[in-house]
């Protein structure tokens, strides 16, 4: 019998908004403007190695444009798809939380007043949630639909520091539990295929991430992007990268890892195809989807199968 309504083994991001809203939800990416601690000197410079020049979030909007007009823009190119719909407004580039709750506020309340938006989506990093602005979330998460996104990418402290991350796994749960004390939801990002991770590494962070019940979680494929720290440190120091085969078999055993109730909100990443150097096969999103549904059919496998809750996990 399949546990989900809409024929998946697995809770969707798109099952799981119309549970709550009734009505299909769009994210909009947005960009604030926003930069991290580690690319203004503050932890340090350049970003982690898998960033772009222009940070995370390359498919949100300009920050030339206001809060506003990227969601118009956006907007409007999503009617031609969904034509019925609303909208969740999606600060997507940066760590949109490291700026002083004014800024944040004002551009914040900016994507609430646009027609249709029904919540909001922030995605920050662990360690740049100050008193002040965990203070403003909590209100904020009282007035609209808040979910912030953290992004972890690996429990293993060694690793992050390869990654160029600033923080270590102890600085993620002490954000991560600030949040959920507050009844914050968070959605975690966790990353395949990192430089010197084994798949048995891979498979721990998504377990310990899954003891943590997160409302969701993102999983993505590391993508080698011109113009990088990463794709020099490729060159320099050839490793081996996922087959699309394996990533599939990896990831349907990190599902059935986590709780059922927690949502699946991307199993795949989205590189821009002009930049990417490796791995290839990422580019053809539709084939990733399909063969990672066709493994959990095949296999049996749905989220929860593996899932092993900890009691000791208070917030």
């Amino acid at each position: 019998m399949l546990r989900y309504s809409n024929g998946k083994h697995y809770l969707t991001y798109d099952a799981a908004m119309k549970q709550r809203f009734g009505e299909k939800i769009i994210k909009l990416p947005l960009n604030a403007g926003f930069t991290c601690p580690n690319r203004d000197g503050s932890k340090g410079t350049g970003g982690c190695i898998f960033c772009t020049a222009s940070g995370s979030g390359d498919f949100s909007g300009s920050a030339l444009d206001s809060i506003s007009v990227q969601l118009q823009k956006t907007s409007a190119r999503m009617k031609k798809k969904w034509p019925n719909g609303s909208y969740i407004a999606y600060f997507q580039a940066n760590t949109n939380t490291y700026t002083d709750v004014a800024t944040l506020s004002r551009k914040c309340e900016e994507a609430l007043h646009f027609p249709g938006v029904k919540g909001i989506t922030l995605a920050t990093r662990a360690d740049c949630l100050s008193e002040n602005v965990l203070a403003y979330l909590t209100c904020l998460a009282k007035r609209t639909f808040l979910t912030i996104e953290l992004g972890l990418q690996t429990v293993h402290n060694r690793t992050a520091f390869l990654l160029n991350r600033g923080h270590t796994f102890y600085d993620f749960l002490k954000g991560y539990y600030a949040l959920r004390r507050r009844g914050i939801f968070v959605t975690i990002h966790l990353i395949n295929g990192l430089p010197e991770e084994t798949e048995q590494d891979m498979l721990k962070s998504a377990r310990i991430v899954s003891y943590l019940k997160p409302f969701g979680v993102k999983l993505h494929m590391l993508h080698v992007m011109e113009g990088t720290a990463l794709a020099a440190y490729y060159q320099r120091n050839p490793f081996p990268l996922l087959s699309r085969e394996a990533y599939i078999s990896l990831v349907c055993r990190q599902i059935a890892m986590f709780s059922p109730d927690t949502i699946i909100e991307r199993l795949t990443g989205d590189g821009d195809r002009r930049f990417l150097i490796a791995p290839t096969w990422t580019c053809d999103k539709r084939r990733v989807l399909g063969g990672i549904d066709s493994y959990l059919r095949d296999h049996n496998i749905y989220e929860g199968d593996d899932f092993q809750a900890l009691r000791f996990v208070k917030y």
